[in-house]
């Protein structure tokens, strides 16, 4: 698969704290009771009440980069109150209908029917080509779609559960806004060092994914709310090694208009030579199911023993985009994670589960 090179360049964070003395009472977090750890123990900007970092549920993953609210004034409910454990209030799901799922997804046909006969097709060209071939050459996969649909409609209702409470739409292409990046800045030709080309091959796989999601034959993941971890994302049926899970997606931007911005799910997608022709992919407003794939702790061997997927940057047709492949054999029920970092650790991940 070759090097990810900088994979999600994550904005500056603002100032830590100062440490804070185990014996001082002036600032504790309200969920744990203790004072230590003070550079990532965060004031709340309306109340000034403290809290970890890694104590708040869902975990933030590092200090907020602007103005920070705690839960209990983020509440419209409770702003005077603050509960030793903030209660976290599971998303409401997206209903379960399939007019409603088919709308939210502009599917182009009803997806109680399966259409894999591409795929078969496909399959059946490819055969013959690796008993010819000298050396085995390593393909990306077409991801293979659970068969019952009414799965598949429950596997599209977490992600549009997931994306409605966040305030998101549905977007699984790279989208260019009048007033940040346009289209033609876009270019693969401007990569530090170069990027890889993606095979012609494994661009017909990844646009058969593309077609295959367009009629509702869906990947086969769940997005599901974790109380620590937030959105997340598992397998909801085995995923054999190289499948392509997701394409990287959401609004283009330069890099330069996003050095501090808040966002904490800014993927790189251009790391130019030149600075101010770097770009990233911001996906809060539009995005996919890749928004909802967390990061591994790489500061440990269990946490880095978790990474399943492989994020890679390509060049397809002269335009950067970025691919998650899966780099291991995945099965059912087992959470999709990535390395944030890759070859860079600008990203803090030791609070990471």
């Amino acid at each position: 698969m070759g090097t990810a090179g900088q994979l999600r360049r994550r904005t500056r964070a603002r100032t830590p704290p100062k440490a804070v003395d185990a014996d001082d009472d002036d600032v504790r977090c309200e969920a744990c009771g203790s004072g230590e750890a003070g550079a990532e123990l965060m004031l709340c900007d309306g109340c000034d009440c403290g809290y970890h970092i890694f104590c708040l549920r869902p975990i933030l993953p590092r200090v907020p980069a602007g103005d920070w609210f705690c839960p209990a004034c983020r509440s419209p409910s409770s702003k005077s109150s603050h509960s030793p454990s903030p209660k976290i209030k599971k998303p409401k799901q997206f209903p379960l209908v399939q007019t409603k799922i088919v709308d939210f997804f502009k599917i182009q046909r009803s997806p109680a029917v399966p259409e894999l006969s591409e795929l078969k097709k496909r399959k059946r060209k490819t055969a013959g080509a690796l008993v010819v071939s000298k050396k085995k050459k390593r393909k990306l996969l077409p991801f293979n779609p659970s068969e019952d649909p009414a799965q598949r409609l429950r596997q599209m209702a977490s992600l549009a559960t997931a994306l409605t409470a966040t305030g998101a739409v549905f977007s699984n292409q790279l989208t260019y806004v009048p007033g940040m990046a346009p289209r033609s800045a876009n270019r693969a030709a401007l990569e530090a060092g170069g990027m890889q080309v993606l095979p012609k091959e494994d661009v017909e796989t990844l646009n058969l994914c593309k077609r295959m999601m367009e009629r509702g034959e869906w990947p086969p993941l769940l997005v599901v709310y974790d109380p620590v971890e937030g959105f997340t994302v598992e397998a909801d049926r085995f995923i054999k090694d190289l499948t392509i899970i997701t394409e990287y997606v959401g609004d283009v931007d330069f890099l330069r208009n996003r050095e501090h911005d808040d966002g904490d799910s800014m993927m790189t997608l251009l790391s130019a030579s030149s600075s101010s022709r770097s770009l990233v992919i911001c996906p809060d407003k539009r995005s996919n199911i890749a928004r909802f794939i967390n990061g591994i702790n790489n500061h440990t061997p269990e946490g880095r023993k978790k990474q399943n997927l492989k994020c890679v940057r390509f060049d397809i047709d002269g335009e950067c985009r970025v691919l998650l492949v899966a780099n291991r054999d995945i099965p059912k029920g087992e959470r999709l994670y990535y390395d944030y970092n890759g070859s860079e650790h600008e990203y803090p991940t030791h609070h990471f589960v």
